[in-house]
């Protein structure tokens, strides 16, 4: 019998069923992948280069079809906007300033400038970049050129948010900040995240459940509950609690790796 696992208790947001995905050059990348996501959990999916942590991604975002099984998700988060996805580059468009890179998704959406002015000067200021609007990507350091594509899918005002892998790129002072910050905006915003990351010390300080996932094909190796208290500010790395958790997904993450 397959094992099916829940990444928090609370309503399932979005469901996995039996879902795998073969591209069409015969690699199979997913085999057998069932998930429930509740609704206000912040999950990290945590697994070596190549299990298939972006193209789960990328399936429960909706941009790729799963080759079998279902991807469902819940009726009152279906609605459009309702999914944000923010890329580990920052895909910003270079001749556009920060407010006019944050309203494209509002543009493509039907929304007037005009209308979409608050929630640009809202999306701005949650990330931390007020006296910026008028700014253009090259007069950005790395880490507020990602504050920008957040800030870009926080404007959609999404229930669901998906990042990839986003601060793999950068320094860890700045890593770290971000950290903190993306916990503050999940909490205030309401958000359901998923986020992608090799780091098993960002996933147990980000998260409410990490998944672990084997080598290729990527199956569901381990799905485990971190119950660290919110919120959760740098301190918390330096305590034993923390340490004896990082212990528990490493070790996950070690027995995925050794399966045949």
């Amino acid at each position: 019998m397959r094992e099916s696992h829940r990444s928090s208790a609370g309503d399932g947001l979005l469901t996995l069923s039996g879902v795998g995905k073969t591209f069409r050059n015969g690699t199979v990348a997913l085999a057998g992948i069932d998930l429930t996501i509740a609704a206000g959990s912040f999950v990290s999916l945590l697994g070596p280069s190549g299990c298939g942590k972006s193209t789960l991604l990328r399936i429960i975002a909706g941009l790729v079809e799963p080759s079998v099984g279902r991807r469902w998700l819940a009726a009152d988060g279906a609605a459009s906007g309702s999914v944000g996805f923010v890329f580990q580059e920052p895909t910003l468009m270079p001749w556009a300033t920060v407010a006019d890179n944050i309203y494209l998704p509002l543009r493509l959406a039907g929304m007037s400038r005009r209308e979409a002015g608050p929630r640009i000067a809202e999306a701005i200021a949650a990330v931390g970049l007020d006296g910026f609007a008028g700014a253009y990507p090259r007069e950005l350091s790395g880490g507020m050129k990602m504050r920008v594509s957040i800030a870009r899918a926080f404007a959609t005002r999404p229930r669901l948010l998906l990042l990839d892998e986003p601060f793999a790129a950068l320094d860890e002072i700045t890593r770290l900040k971000l950290n903190e910050d993306l916990l503050r905006l999940w909490r205030t915003a309401g958000w359901t995240v998923v986020f992608v990351t090799h780091s098993v010390f960002e996933s147990v300080f980000l998260s409410s459940h990490v998944v672990v996932l084997s080598p290729r094909p990527g199956r569901i190796a381990a799905d485990l509950p971190i119950d660290l208290p919110y919120p959760r500010e740098t301190e918390l790395r330096m305590t034993a609690t923390y340490g004896d958790h990082c212990r528990t997904v490493s070790e996950a993450l070690a027995a995925a790796m050794a399966r045949p």
